[in-house]
């Protein structure tokens, strides 16, 4: 079988690397895009020795600097010649109000708008592949996440939990609204969205501050582990059942935990005037326009 170039976002740790461990073993190439390159090359080690003769490399990205991801894309076009399979991964949760260099409210900037430019810089590379996909990762708090255009940027108010929620209805209005607009332009490439439930990783640091002790204990209750929540990541990546447009995560009540499905999304989510503005918004705050 072809070896697939597969990107994975936030490869280092988490649902990221459990992702990147799959398609690792499958044979694939895998880049590990990553913030952090100390961790990301304990990831990479990790990897390779799991699966010694994996074809895997670690390259800088940071998802919160729109230069960081123009730096990603034009090395790795000087490198690959076509990119199968985008896991838009990454993601920041619940931190302390802080901006980014290019003036986002951080978890919008990292988690939806630095995505968003990355694939339509890559977008060239996936139309390049047989059956490529792009995958982006949101969470079932898009549940209660509401597009706010008016204070995108949290200078007007900001609560952690409401940003995140946003940020995440963000990443799934993308992911079918890309999907959308491939179909309509007779792209090749399909976009899935995904989403862990509720999984034991990193993200639930909180930003900086570690799990609270208290919460540990409902996490191991209610939540799994990292590698059963990539699950739905890894079937959103190669199913080859799915057409495009769907939202994968897991079969137990509320979405929490479970093994990966199809999922119906919350009702009226898919609003055409608010996918279509938060597309122009994302164009016009990022400086990215899709050549379809």
């Amino acid at each position: 079988m072809k070896k697939k170039v597969v990107i994975v976002t936030g490869a280092n740790s988490g649902l990221g690397l459990e992702t990147a461990k799959h398609f690792a073993g499958a044979g694939d190439r895998v880049i590990l895009a990553v913030r952090n390159m100390e961790k990301g090359m304990k990831a990479e080690k990790e990897l390779l020795h799991l699966h010694p003769k994996a074809d895997v490399q670690c390259a800088e990205l940071d998802l919160s600097r729109l230069d960081s991801v123009h730096e990603f894309a034009k090395a790795l076009s000087m490198k690959e010649d076509v990119v199968d399979i985008l896991i838009n991964n990454a993601g920041v949760m619940m931190p302390p109000f802080s901006m980014t260099e290019d003036g986002f409210e951080l978890q919008m900037g990292s988690n939806h708008f630095g995505h968003f430019a990355l694939t339509g810089l890559l977008l060239p590379l996936l139309e390049k592949g047989e059956a490529s996909r792009v995958v982006t990762l949101t969470s079932i708090a898009y549940r209660y996440g509401a597009i706010d255009f008016n204070n995108l940027d949290g200078i007007n108010g900001y609560k952690s939990s409401t940003f995140y929620g946003q940020s995440k209805l963000a990443n799934l209005l993308f992911a079918r609204e890309l999907n959308d607009r491939l179909t309509s332009n007779q792209n090749k490439t399909i976009s899935i969205a995904a989403h862990p439930g509720l999984s034991s990783t990193n993200l639930f640091t909180l930003g900086k501050k570690e799990t609270p002790w208290y919460v540990k204990p409902f996490l191991k209750l209610f939540s799994q582990p990292a590698d059963q929540g990539a699950l739905p990541i890894i079937m959103a990546a190669s199913d080859e059942r799915l057409v495009g447009g769907e939202l994968i995560g897991p079969d137990g009540a509320g979405g929490r935990k479970g093994k990966p499905t199809i999922e119906a999304p919350k009702a009226n989510v898919f609003e055409q005037a608010r996918m279509k503005k938060l597309w122009d918004v994302s164009e016009e705050l990022t400086n990215i326009t899709y050549r379809f």
